[in-house]
């Protein structure tokens, strides 16, 4: 669920404090992103969504969230966005959050 292969390399590329500051950046930016997905208001747009959170997922080891992101892109570039299941792409984001808060040596700060 969570790469904390990718956790401690980026600890170990940008210190602790850096690392706290993206932790909050990135927990803030996809809660925002993830609230759409829960309106249902990202069909729209949802390819460049996903490709967002994707990204943003990858960067922070969130790998089974990035997993789903990238299936959700792939199914909306190819015209069904209408079949992907934004349920599960929230709820893999909710768990590998509770993971990485659990696992992860540094507090986070909630959003």
């Amino acid at each position: 669920m969570i790469d904390w292969n990718r956790i401690s390399e980026l600890q170990a590329d940008i210190g602790a404090d850096e690392f706290d500051e993206i932790v909050g950046l990135f927990l803030e930016e996809v809660e925002t992103e993830i609230d759409d997905l829960r309106s249902g208001a990202a069909r729209d747009n949802l390819e460049a969504q996903l490709h967002f959170l994707k990204g943003s997922a990858l960067n922070l080891g969130f790998s089974d969230f990035a997993g789903l992101c990238q299936s959700g892109e792939t199914a909306a570039a190819q015209g069904c966005a209408d079949q992907v299941d934004l349920n599960a792409i929230v709820a893999s984001y909710e768990q590998s959050r509770v993971v990485f808060a659990a696992g992860c040596k540094t507090p986070i700060k909630t959003v």
